[in-house]
């Protein structure tokens, strides 16, 4: 039983230290793929293209039996979905890679629990006592978690690396400047707005999933959607049939990396990890992957790192097991007071059964 006990644990951290090491792995290839020139339009379509062609089958069949009717109002809130948690999650994201280096996209990536809360917060579907040290403790790791997020984006400090991060010329950029600080600044900005519309769509999938539980449906469907938002803007501006074209195994071996492992196996094993060890032990190990990235990005692509950065990305991670700590103690807290409810409803029940015995026993003659 000991060795099953074990066996279980090793086999979790496993698949959680695994998952990290593919959505590392996920940086270095999307930056990798915008420098071969790939569009930061097409790399997306293909992206849910495949991960749509991967997913859907498995929600058809597996949730055949209990997936809801849809209603045209169910729709609009997937289409909504869809713009929040994939067109603006994903184009966020590719914007923001253009300035900056894989490493500080991902450390700024871990501010997404704090900010999560925060919006939970806002729209009354998290609860903020501060009477109470966890509460407290989540209120400071949210302040904390963005405090680093903005000294990353303003404050750029010294390199403390030999070496410059090759830029992308292929992209081009309306938002292209020659002032390599608000170049880093644009870039904090755009990877900032990827983790809100990331928060938001977590925040907001809540609600719609009451009304239709049926989990790998509810993501085919906003991944449909949010495919078919990418091909209206690729029908504006990205109107060039070549630019379509994949033109080397180093552009496929991106694209289907993209789709198969960050959008498949990746969700597939944060299910079983949050299933199996819980969301905050998952989320434990968020700033893994920004150490995976750092020594990928550092060996691959020569990454630049700056101080400015280490002390945001060292401010983000302390939040961050603020806010998971004060989630920990919260859930606590609930278990113990609805076990002490418990124990007196069954207390009450109890002595009233005392009582109604006692009584019978006096009407004896």
């Amino acid at each position: 039983m000991e060795r099953e006990t074990t066996f279980s644990k090793l086999k979790l951290l496993i698949a959680v230290l695994l998952l990290q090491l593919c959505l590392a792995g996920f940086h270095i290839v999307s930056r990798t793929a915008l420098d071969m020139g790939v569009s930061n339009i097409v790399f997306p379509v293909y992206r849910n293209i495949i991960a749509l062609a991967l997913i859907s089958p498995f929600a058809y069949f597996l949730e055949k039996k209990d997936r809801p009717p849809l209603t045209f109002t169910l729709l609009i809130q997937f289409f909504l979905l869809a713009f929040i948690g994939i067109t603006a999650n994903q184009g966020f994201y590719l914007l923001g890679l253009y300035y900056l280096s894989p490493t500080y996209a991902s450390a700024i990536q871990n501010t997404v629990p704090a900010i999560t809360f925060a919006l939970a917060a806002a729209l009354r579907l998290e609860e903020v006592d501060i009477s109470k040290v966890y509460g407290v403790a989540k209120v400071i790791g949210t302040i904390v978690s963005i405090g680093g997020a903005t000294t990353i984006t303003f404050y750029k400090g010294l390199p403390l690396l030999n070496y410059q991060l090759p830029h992308n010329k292929i992209l081009g950029s309306i938002f292209a400047s020659s002032n390599p600080t608000l170049n880093w600044t644009l870039g904090c900005i755009f990877i900032i707005g990827n983790c809100v519309a990331w928060s938001a769509w977590m925040v907001l999938q809540v609600p719609v999933l009451k009304r239709y539980p049926a989990k790998l449906s509810s993501l085919s469907l906003t991944m449909l959607f949010g495919l078919i938002q990418f091909l209206i803007i690729a029908s504006f501006l990205e109107n060039d049939v070549e630019r379509w074209k994949v033109r080397s195994g180093g552009e496929l071996f991106t694209i289907l990396y993209a789709g198969l492992v960050a959008s498949g196996l990746s969700l597939s094993l944060q299910i079983w990890c949050i299933e199996k060890g819980g969301a905050l032990f998952t989320a434990v190990f968020q700033p893994v992957q920004t150490v995976m990235v750092a020594i990928m990005a550092a060996l691959i692509l020569g990454d630049q790192l700056y101080s400015g950065g280490i002390i945001g990305s060292v401010l983000i991670v302390i939040g961050l097991y603020f806010v998971i700590w004060g989630k920990r103690e919260e859930k606590k807290d609930k278990s113990h007071q609805e076990i002490t409810k418990e124990d007196l409803r069954r207390h009450l029940l109890s002595q009233e059964n005392s009582s109604k015995e006692n009584s019978n026993d006096q009407n004896i003659p």
